[in-house]
């Protein structure tokens, strides 16, 4: 029996049984309750959010492009995780733009003593030959490894019943302890659990005790229900009660986001997690497993507490994550935003790809105290636009590229600016960076089936994208080509 029929038969008896037990006011509540289940959660049980894409818009309608960077490369790690199982990842779990930006980029380091530099580029699209691309790259500045700042880290450590396996619990601790194994001496790490209670199992240590940290991490063990905001909040206690000033303040929470006791809604962890963005503690979330993951709740977490949403699903994951580019941990840019003025002479439409939940107000750009995303060192931003461009073209740029972004210590933004005026390329005669990015999207396209894919096929992708490995720092690049070529279309 096929997985949809089943579902739909257990639907089918919890309604009877409403019917039968309840009054016809709690039937229609509780009826109410099944319905936004069933539009929340896959048919894995998983539960996500399903943005709608971006639609095209005229530059005469609307000429000014808002939004918040997007740090987090969760979504491709979990994409990965379906494939390797030989299944397709819902489509709602696809967010192109962590696609896009799991992956770094060979871009400049910023000048002028900013945090970040800005670039831009123009070429042909590949999936729709009468339509252009334009991509807009950021780059935060990268901090020497001897010149990190000192990082006050506390783990948050799910250790529920629903963590019981190692590709949950299993995974983090492992991933835990090769973050260990990249302390420095003065750094410090504190470990609190959540299960039933909170519980510290580890009060905030130096980096130079890696043997009792570690021995802390081995001694974990799962069982209970899931009071992760009551764990939330002794976290943010304890990175209180340690915080380094010009230091890296951060908590690192991993769950597959199964909270079942206090509070539990989305909504409410996420005004929770709000209250305490302003403290300076940074919040990365680390989602792991599957059958029950709120990748939904993990991703507004991180979203709306300054902070990233990675997903572990393999020992090469915690290398990437703990080890190769651990430098993300380190906040260089704060509250990014983008904004894009089309210039009408030039293009017509525009849509741009992803960042459906990262959309801002054109006048929340100048406004301070509006919450927008973060930049680790070295870290790499990209976000693609789809355009139509005018039949005449004048001899004018085609965009402005504006960008205000914060300073870790500091409470004012500050401005740059950039005009996008390159010539267009073809795209097989783009840099590297627009052929790697078109790649990645493309797949990303498909993956979400989106009714913008155009003639976006396998072989497309496996062509721009075997075609800019020059830059591939760790594999990753080779990697994304050989899982497209295992990938049955």
């Amino acid at each position: 029996m096929k997985t949809n029929s089943i579902l739909s038969l257990i639907g089918l008896i919890v309604i009877s049984f409403l019917v039968s037990h309840c009054s016809e006011g709690e039937y229609l509540n509780d009826l109410n309750s099944v319905s936004n289940y069933s539009e929340n959660y896959d048919e894995f049980g998983e539960k996500y959010k399903d943005y709608e894409e971006n639609p095209f818009i005229n530059v005469s309608d609307q000429a000014i492009s808002t939004f918040s960077v997007d740090a987090d490369g969760g979504s491709y790690a979990n994409m990965r995780r379906f494939l390797y199982l030989g299944q397709i990842p819902p489509k709602a779990s696809v967010r192109i733009e962590e696609y896009i930006n799991y992956f770094t980029f060979d871009y400049e380091e910023p000048v002028n003593g900013e945090n970040v530099s800005l670039e831009s580029e123009v070429s042909t699209c590949p999936w729709q030959s009468e339509h252009h691309l334009i991509r807009v790259g950021m780059k935060g500045i990268t901090i020497p490894e001897n010149e990190l700042p000192n990082s006050n880290y506390v783990f948050l450590i799910d250790v529920s019943g629903s963590m019981d396996s190692p590709e949950k619990l299993g995974i983090l601790k492992s991933g835990f302890i090769t973050m260990v194994d990249n302390l420095k001496d003065q750094d410090r790490i504190a470990i609190v659990t959540y299960a039933g209670q909170v519980g510290v199992l580890l009060e905030s240590t130096y980096g130079d005790q890696k043997s009792i940290i570690k021995d802390a991490i081995n001694k974990l063990g799962a069982g209970g229900s899931t009071a992760g905001a009551a764990g939330i909040t002794t976290a943010y206690e304890i990175a209180l009660e340690n915080f380094i000033v010009n230091g890296n303040n951060r908590i690192i929470l991993g769950t597959d986001g199964d909270f079942n006791v206090g509070i539990s809604s989305t909504d409410e962890l996420v005004s929770f997690i709000e209250e305490k963005r302003d403290l300076g503690i940074y919040i990365t979330v680390l989602g792991v497993g599957g059958g029950n993951l709120n990748d939904y709740m993990m991703e507004q977490i991180a979203n709306k507490g300054n902070g990233n949403y990675e997903y572990i699903d393999n020992a090469n994951q915690i290398q990437k994550v703990f080890t190769n580019e651990i430098s993300k941990f380190y906040t260089v840019a704060k509250d990014s935003k983008i904004q894009i003025t089309f210039n009408p002479n030039m293009v017509e439409s525009y849509r741009l790809i992803g960042y459906e939940n990262r959309s801002l107000n054109t006048e929340d750009f100048e406004n301070d105290t509006i919450d927008a995303g973060e930049i680790g060192s070295g870290q790499t931003i990209t976000a693609l636009y789809e355009v139509i461009l005018n039949d005449v073209l004048l001899n004018e740029k085609y965009a402005q590229f504006d960008f205000r972004y914060k300073k870790p210590n500091e409470d004012q933004s500050r401005f740059l600016t950039h005009e996008i005026n390159s010539l267009v390329q073809e795209i097989n005669l783009s840099s590297e960076n627009m052929r790697f990015a078109s790649a990645i999207t493309g797949f990303g396209l498909l993956m979400k089936q989106s009714e913008y894919k155009g003639t976006a096929s396998k072989h497309l992708i496996i062509e721009l994208g075997s075609n800019a490995l020059n830059f591939d720092p760790y594999g990753y690049r080779q990697e994304f080509i050989g899982l497209v070529n295992n990938w049955s279309e």
